[in-house]
């Protein structure tokens, strides 16, 4: 029978035709868990499907256990040979790079580029321009020695002029104008020195003291 909107109705004297129809139902909570079989299988492949899926997991934790326990018994071994994280990455960097270099793209890129090298060395582009920079290069170095030999030139005169100068003095001092020279810068010292003193003797002890007669300060 069809059952309407008012039929739901909690209200309605026919609320009980509802649960009476779905209980009629028949229901199989096996089929109904199970999805359905992909086409071309037969139940019994699909049973033997899901058992082997279920051992393949299973084997499959095994192995990650078993690649746990030996992550750290390498772990261990590194730590008691003094081996630092920064080791085994230098080493996976090593063979990563050795796998790089033995690949085939490696080998046909290196070769690519050996190509491309002997194009361009070879081209006259490319020789014009080793050219003009080996021309500029020697043009530098000879500036540069010009340089350096007159600095050399400079110095070499600045010495020679210290090493006559220091060999002048001694023969200069023992010349007879400067032993002249000497003479009269004396003489005039001594002179000089011999008017100081009379003027001071002077000063101390004035003139005539000596020949007037002493006084007589006794009383009358």
């Amino acid at each position: 029978c069809s059952l309407s909107v008012t039929d739901i109705n909690l209200n309605s004297p026919n609320k009980g035709l509802l649960s009476d129809a779905m209980t009629d139902v028949p229901v199989d909570s096996a089929a109904s868990a199970r999805t359905s079989a992909p086409e071309g299988l037969t139940l019994a492949e699909e049973e033997e499907l899901r058992s082997e899926l279920a051992k393949v997991e299973e084997e499959i934790g095994t192995l990650r256990q078993v690649l746990a326990a030996k992550e750290r018994h390498c772990g261990e071994l590194k730590r008691k040979l003094g081996l630092t994280p920064l080791d085994g990455l230098k080493q996976n960097l090593s063979k990563s790079w050795h796998d790089v270099q033995v690949s085939s793209a490696y080998v046909r890129t290196s070769e690519k580029l050996g190509e491309w090298n002997d194009k361009v060395t070879q081209s006259d582009f490319y020789k014009k321009t080793q050219e003009t920079l080996s021309q500029a290069g020697q043009k530098t170095s000879a500036a540069l020695s010009n340089v350096g030999s007159v600095i050399s030139r400079k110095l070499g005169d600045m010495s020679s002029y210290s090493i006559r100068h220091s060999i002048s003095m001694p023969a200069m001092r023992n010349s007879a104008t400067f032993k002249s020279f000497e003479d009269r810068v004396g003489t005039i010292k001594s002179r000089v020195v011999g008017s100081r003193e009379n003027s001071t003797d002077s000063l101390h002890s004035p003139s005539g003291a000596g020949d007037k007669p002493p006084q007589d300060n006794a009383p009358f």
